[in-house]
């Protein structure tokens, strides 16, 4: 998780905690320097692990190179909105065109947030 946040432009570090916004909804989120998520902190997969193979998915795999764990296909989200995604337009499929243009909504806005993290 602390790969995600420091991966966010919009993350912030004061020294003990990471802070930013779910992906999702922009609820207040925040993880320990360790990376141990506080609150409703939940580690997103943005394209679903599932949808990785899918021929209707191929356009936003390429984004983060076929690799449903690319620090670009994670994001910080509360877990609410995350667990919400995974029971509906994740479990829909990218065969879903409503799935697929949420999904591919999120996957920018990730992007959009994207820095390279420190070494």
């Amino acid at each position: 998780m602390r790969l995600a946040a420091a991966s966010d432009a919009q993350a912030r570090f004061d020294g003990e905690r990471w802070r930013t916004r779910c992906l999702h909804c922009r609820a207040h989120l925040e993880l320990r320097a360790d990376g141990e998520p506080l609150g409703a902190t939940s580690l997103e997969h943005v394209v679903p692990q599932a949808w990785f193979g899918r021929r209707e998915a191929d356009a936003m795999a390429a984004r983060v190179g076929y690799d449903p764990d690319d620090p670009r296909n994670l994001a910080l989200a509360c877990r609410g909105c995350n667990q919400a995604k995974g029971t509906t337009h994740d479990a829909r499929g990218p065969g879903d065109a409503r799935a697929l243009d949420v999904v591919t909504a999120l996957l920018d806005r990730r992007l959009a947030r994207w820095r390279e993290p420190d070494a």
